[in-house]
């Protein structure tokens, strides 16, 4: 009966012992923050676990009341499970936000 209660207890303890394939995430690529002034800026990056993110932005229509700032970027991640890679797009200005990606509907 001992023999059945340990056996049990070490079959819950592999159980409950986290996964031994995580990995640990490192910054490969950098392209540090550029702040070229007042009227925009851009950074970039990508992750060993396959993420990437670039973005950068431009002050339009500078000191008129219709003044705004234009972000356009991307980026990406892998989905772990299927190991599909997925890539958004966007813009961001005065109409608000337009992401497209060949996994996204299109409106």
């Amino acid at each position: 009966m001992k023999l059945i209660i340990a056996f049990a207890a070490v079959i819950a303890v592999v159980f409950a012992a986290p996964p031994q394939d995580y990995r640990q995430t490192v910054v490969v690529k950098e392209t540090p923050l550029d702040n070229i002034g007042l009227d925009g800026y851009q950074f970039g990056y990508e992750l060993s676990d396959g993420q990437s993110h670039q973005e950068s932005a431009q002050l339009v229509n500078a000191g008129h009341e219709n003044e705004a700032l234009v972000v356009r970027g991307s980026f990406s991640y892998v989905d772990p499970e299927t190991l599909v890679r997925y890539t958004v797009n966007y813009v961001a200005d005065e109409n608000g936000f337009h992401p497209e990606g060949a996994h996204l509907p299109a409106v």
